[in-house]
């Protein structure tokens, strides 16, 4: 029984805590430190998700089922057929992450961003995205 118990609690534990090496981030930050980027693989999918540490504009209304945090968060799939504001709980927000210059792209899994003094703007191989910054946020 107690070998039983071990072997589950092991399970258990690499299922929320991942193989060694698996929570390494992936992504980066704006110039400004205002907008942070995370890439992820999810279902088979590649997604990149962007927070922002503050806005000085009212977001997209909140949806009457969200009781978390909303309108500092988006993300892009690249099967998406439009940019997503988030209802979230969390934040992908890490000063670890490496600067992308203004006048800059990063690009993964058919996903590109760019970094503009203007703000940072994500879009999948659809041309389907968003475009951020404190003053304004869009999807598309």
């Amino acid at each position: 029984m107690e070998r039983a118990f071990t072997a589950a609690a092991a399970f258990i534990l690499f299922a929320f805590v991942g193989a060694p090496g698996a929570n390494a981030q992936e992504g980066f930050r704006s110039p400004t430190g205002n907008i942070h980027c995370q890439f992820f693989a999810i279902d088979g999918d590649a997604v990149i998700r962007c927070d922002l540490r503050q806005v000085s504009n009212r977001s997209f209304p909140r949806p009457r089922n969200c009781d978390l945090e909303w309108g500092q968060a988006f993300e892009i799939a690249g099967r998406a057929t439009r940019g997503t504001p988030l209802c979230y709980g969390d934040t992908v927000q890490d000063p670890r992450l490496p600067v992308l210059p203004y006048g800059q792209t990063w690009q993964r899994a058919g996903l590109t961003c760019l970094s503009e003094q203007t703000g940072v703007s994500c879009r999948n191989a659809r041309g389907h995205g968003f475009s951020l910054s404190r003053a304004a946020q869009s999807v598309f």
